[in-house]
């Protein structure tokens, strides 16, 4: 009566540990998918918002070269 107890503990520790690996690894693996593809959004989304910086800089209108007024107003 013992013996078989102890077999049938031991046999249903071992099914609930293979149980409990497989279930494990189903839910590591969905969350390995879910944050590969977050990182794949995020490269994407950085890769485009480089692009239109780097598209939206022109350069700049060179200035007019002026002409200083506070010398002429020293000669007088």
């Amino acid at each position: 009566m013992i013996e078989s107890m102890i077999l049938n503990f031991i046999v249903g520790l071992f099914i609930g540990g293979m149980f409990g690996t497989i279930g494990m690894a189903l839910l590591g693996a969905r969350r390995y998918d879910n944050m590969n593809q977050e990182i794949q959004d995020l490269r994407t989304q950085r890769k485009l918002l480089k692009e239109e910086l780097l598209k939206g800089q022109a350069k700049p209108k060179p200035r007019n070269r002026r002409i200083a007024t506070h010398a002429k107003k020293k000669r007088i």
